[in-house]
C-alpha cells in the first residue's frame, strides 16, 4: 500500500464501504483504515473479507469490521448499515463501491436480467445513501463518496446494463449532492479507467487489449487498486469542502 497524505478528520471517523472486500473496495478499506478510521465494510465475498480484516487489524489503530450482506437485499443493506452505526457510531462517510461489470449482449437479455443488473449496479447507491443519511445530518454532516466508471462514456457495447446504471450513478450523485447539501453533506463520485483488479486480470484482460489500453492513456502505465485510495480519501475529507456534485475522472488520461 502507497503512503498517502494524512487526514487528520478521518482518524476515528466512522467509514461505511460497500463491497470493501476485493478488488479496489479491499484497497480502499485499506487505506481508511491506515488513515486511523473506524471501518465497517459490506461484501458477499465472505473467505476474502474475513481475511482482509484479520490481515488489517494486526496493526490498526481500530479494527475493521466486516458485514455480510447481499446489497441487492435492501432489508439486509439497511441491517448492515445500522451493525455498522451500532458499533461505531453515525458514519461520517460513505463510499458506495460495490459493483458487478458482467459482460452481456443487447440481444440476448431479458427484464429479469435488466433487473438483477441495476439491482446490484444502482440500486444499493441511492438506499446506501438513505440508510446513513439521518445519522449523517444528526451528526452535523459527512461525505458520500460513489464510485461509477468511465466506461459508459467509452461506447463499450458489451454490457449496456452496467454502462446505463454507472451513467445513473452521475445523475444520482448530483441529486444527492442537492438534496443532502443544506445537511452538511458533500456528494461525489469516481470514476475509474480500467483498473487492474484480480477479476479484472483473471476473465477480461488480454495482451492486446492491454496495450491499446496503454497506448490511449497519457500516463503509459496500467491503473493500480491503490490509485483509486488518494482521490477517495481527498473526497472523503475535509480537504475537499467545498467539492460537492462533482465526477472526478481517474482513468490515467484516457478520456
Amino acid at each position: 500500500m502507497t503512503d498517502y497524505p494524512i487526514y487528520p478528520d478521518l482518524a476515528d471517523a466512522a467509514v461505511l464501504i460497500t463491497g470493501g472486500g476485493t478488488g479496489i473496495g479491499a484497497a480502499l478499506t485499506e487505506g481508511f483504515v491506515r488513515q486511523g478510521s473506524r471501518v465497517a465494510f459490506i461484501d458477499i465475498a465472505e473467505q476474502p473479507s474475513q481475511e482482509l480484516a484479520s490481515r488489517l487489524t494486526e496493526d490498526a489503530r481500530h479494527a475493521p469490521l466486516f458485514i455480510r450482506a447481499d446489497l441487492t437485499d435492501l432489508d439486509a443493506l439497511r441491517q448492515a448499515a445500522a451493525q455498522a452505526e451500532a458499533a461505531h457510531g453515525p458514519a461520517r462517510v460513505l463510499v458506495n463501491n460495490a459493483a458487478f461489470d458482467e459482460r452481456h449482449e443487447l440481444l440476448d437479455i431479458d427484464g429479469d436480467y435488466w433487473d438483477a443488473n441495476q439491482a446490484i449496479n444502482l440500486k444499493p447507491v441511492a438506499f446506501a445513501a438513505q440508510a446513513v443519511a439521518p445519522g449523517m445530518i444528526a451528526a452535523g454532516g459527512g461525505a458520500i463518496v460513489n464510485f461509477t466508471s468511465t466506461s459508459y462514456m467509452l461506447n463499450i457495447g458489451s454490457m449496456p446494463s452496467y454502462t446505463a446504471a454507472k451513467a445513473g450513478i452521475v445523475g444520482l450523485t448530483k441529486g444527492l449532492a442537492g438534496r443532502l447539501g443544506p445537511d452538511g453533506i458533500r456528494v461525489n463520485a469516481i470514476a475509474p479507467g480500467w483498473v487492474m483488479t484480480e477479476r479484472q486480470r483473471r476473465l477480461w484482460v488480454t495482451e492486446e487489449g492491454l496495450a491499446a489500453m496503454l497506448d490511449r492513456q497519457c500516463l503509459k502505465r496500467t491503473i493500480e487498486p491503490q490509485d483509486m485510495v488518494g482521490p477517495c480519501l481527498f473526497l472523503a475529507s475535509d480537504t475537499s469542502a467545498m467539492v460537492t456534485a462533482q465526477v472526478l475522472i481517474a482513468d490515467g488520461g484516457m478520456m
